[in-house]
C-alpha cells in the first residue's frame, strides 16, 4: 500500500491494482487500435478504398513514368500527381471550392479554353514548308486516320459499354493528339475522358516503341530501304502566309465543328509566318504552351477519380485505343504501297506511318527505320512533311466525329 499526502488529505492507492488498471487500459487501447487498423485496411482494399488505392499507384506510375522513363514529363508528372490528389478522402481540391474543379469546369467543360489554346502554341512551333514543297503528301495525313474510323464503328458495336458518343470518344485516340481528344470527348460529354486524355497521353509517348512494330509488320526489309530523294521546292512567304487562312476555310466549310480546333492550330501558325510577331511566337509557342501543358495535365486529373476511373471500360479504352493506334499506323503504311503501284518514283511506305499526329516523334521513328536499313537513308524531311499533314488531318477529323454526332 501507497501513501500519499496532499495538504492535509490522504490518499491511499494500490500499486497492484493500478498497474492492473493501466494494463486493462492498455488492451483497451490496442484493441482499438487494431479495430480502426483493421477496418481502415480492408476499406483500402474493397470497394470504393480499393480503386482509391489503385488510382494512388495510377499516380505513382505516371510520375515514374514521367521523372525516371522522361516520357512526357510536362503532361505526365502534373497528371500523375492531379490523380493522386483528386483520389484523398475529402480531398479539398474537388468541390465547390476547390481549384482542380474550378479549373476543370472553366477551363474545358464550360469554354474547352485550355485545349484550345494550346493549339495555338502548336501552331506557332510547325513549319509547313516541307509539307508546301510536297503537297501530295497530305494525303498521307488523312490516310493515317482510317483507324480512328475503325474503331469508332468497333466500339460503337460495343454498346452495352459505351454509347456512340463514348465510342467517337476513344476512337479519336487514334489521332495521337492528346488536346483533340480531350476536346472531343468533353464536347460529346463522354464519362471516360480521364481515362481518354490519359490513354492518348501515354501513347503519344509510346510512340518510339508501338510504331516500329507496327511498321515492321506490314513492310519488308526491301520496302524499307528504299531512297527518297529531298529536292524542296522554293515556298515564297506568301504561300506560307496564305496556306493557314485557307485551310481554316476548307475544313470550316466540310466540317463546320473542326473550326474552333483547325482556326486556334492555324492561327498560331499565322502568327509563326507572318513575319511581323516574333515576340507573340516565341510566347506562343514557349511560355504559353508550357503553362497550359501544366494546367492542363492536373486539370484533367478532375475526370480521374476512382469511381469513374477504375472499370472494366478503363481496360476496354486501353485495348482499343491501342487498336486505334496501329491501325492507324498500319493504314497510312498500306496507303503509300498502294500509291506504289501506280507510281514510277517509289515512295518508302514508312512514310506513311508519319501521317498520324505525334509531332515530331512519328517522323524520328521513320528516320530512325530508314537508317537501320540503309545507313544512307534520309527520310526525315519527307516524314515532317506527312507528320505536319497529320497535325491537320487530326484535327479535322475530330471535327468531323463532332459534326456525325452532334447534328
Amino acid at each position: 500500500m501507497l501513501l500519499v499526502e496532499i495538504g492535509q488529505t490522504s490518499f491511499n492507492y494500490d500499486q497492484k491494482k493500478i498497474d492492473l488498471i493501466g494494463c486493462k487500459i492498455n488492451i483497451a487501447f490496442r484493441r482499438v487500435f487494431m479495430e480502426f487498423l483493421y477496418e481502415g485496411i480492408l476499406a483500402l482494399f474493397t470497394g470504393s478504398g480499393f480503386k482509391m488505392l489503385v488510382m494512388w499507384i495510377v499516380g505513382a506510375v505516371l510520375i515514374f513514368l514521367a521523372i525516371k522513363k522522361e516520357i512526357e514529363p510536362s503532361l505526365l508528372l502534373p497528371m500523375g500527381f492531379g490523380a493522386i490528389l483528386v483520389n484523398l478522402p475529402g480531398s479539398g481540391v474537388l468541390g465547390d471550392n476547390g481549384i482542380i474543379q474550378w479549373l476543370y469546369e472553366v477551363g474545358i467543360e464550360a469554354s474547352e479554353a485550355m485545349p484550345l489554346l494550346l493549339f495555338i502554341g502548336i501552331g506557332a512551333m510547325i513549319d509547313f514548308g516541307p509539307l508546301l514543297s510536297n503537297p501530295k503528301l497530305i494525303f498521307f495525313g488523312a490516310a493515317a486516320q482510317v483507324g480512328i474510323f475503325v474503331v469508332v464503328i468497333f466500339t460503337a458495336l460495343c454498346g452495352d459499354y459505351f454509347t456512340i458518343a463514348d465510342a467517337a470518344s476513344v476512337g479519336i485516340i487514334g489521332a495521337a493528339d492528346g488536346p483533340t481528344a480531350i476536346l472531343v470527348s468533353q464536347r460529346l460529354g463522354s464519362q471516360y475522358t480521364g481515362a481518354i486524355a490519359v490513354v492518348a497521353y501515354s501513347y503519344m509517348a509510346l510512340v518510339p516503341i508501338i510504331q516500329p512494330v507496327a511498321i515492321k509488320l506490314v513492310t519488308t526489309q526491301k520496302e524499307r530501304r528504299i531512297r527518297m530523294e529531298y529536292r524542296p521546292d522554293s515556298v515564297k512567304k506568301s504561300t506560307k502566309i496564305l496556306f493557314p487562312i485557307i485551310v481554316t476555310v476548307i475544313a470550316g466549310l466540310l466540317a463546320p465543328e473542326s473550326v474552333a480546333l483547325v482556326g486556334c492550330l492555324m492561327f498560331g501558325n499565322l502568327i509563326r509566318e507572318c513575319g511581323v510577331l516574333s515576340r507573340l511566337t516565341e510566347t506562343a509557342n514557349q511560355t504559353l504552351t508550357n503553362l497550359i501543358t501544366l494546367l492542363l495535365g492536373i486539370t484533367i486529373a478532375f475526370s480521374m477519380q476512382a469511381e469513374a476511373f477504375v472499370s472494366l471500360q478503363t481496360l476496354m479504352i486501353m485495348g482499343l485505343g491501342l487498336f486505334a493506334f496501329f491501325f492507324d499506323t498500319i493504314g497510312g503504311v498500306l496507303f503509300a504501297k498502294f500509291i506504289n503501284l501506280f507510281s514510277k518514283k517509289k515512295i518508302n511506305p514508312m512514310i506513311g506511318a508519319a501521317g498520324i499526329s505525334a509531332f515530331p516523334m512519328s517522323a524520328r521513328v521513320v528516320q530512325k527505320l530508314g537508317l537501320e536499313a540503309d545507313p544512307q537513308n534520309h527520310l526525315l524531311m519527307h516524314a515532317t512533311a506527312a507528320n505536319v499533314s497529320g497535325q491537320i488531318a487530326s484535327v479535322i477529323a475530330g471535327g468531323a466525329l463532332l459534326s456525325l454526332i452532334l447534328n
